[in-house]
């Protein structure tokens, strides 16, 4: 339900065109868990060199979600992902940011900018 804006559209990840993208070494997958082992978070990139700047290596989010009884681990779960994608010499991380669930005060902190915004219409 956190996916997506319009919960009449089923969702149904292409689990093809993900295994290509990590075939071709595009596709990132980093979870966060609890003390005990559980999987309570999880953040999946994108990462491939930029069509505008094709020197530079940039990581995009596919996805992010924390379990409600945890996301006082975000903060630290976003530091660790990057520190990881810093490692793969990424130059630039895009987090996507949904406004039912704006967690865009905490990227501040981490030293995002708000450097764009998206707008859907919808056509059917």
């Amino acid at each position: 339900k956190e996916v997506s804006r319009f919960q009449d559209i089923p969702l149904s990840p292409d689990k093809d065109a993900y295994l290509h993208l990590e075939d071709s070494g595009m596709l990132r997958c980093f979870t966060v868990r609890a003390e005990n082992g559980l999987l309570v978070g999880y953040a999946v990139f994108l990462v491939s060199h930029s069509l505008h700047f094709s020197g530079s290596l940039q990581a995009n989010q596919d996805v992010l979600f924390i379990h409600p009884e945890h996301r006082g681990r975000g903060h630290e779960f976003i530091a660790w992902c990057d520190e990881q994608l810093k490692v793969e010499k990424v130059q630039l991380v895009y987090q996507h940011v949904t406004l039912a669930h704006d967690f865009s005060p905490m990227l501040k902190k981490l030293g995002y900018e708000h450097v764009e915004q998206i707008h859907v219409r919808r056509l059917d």
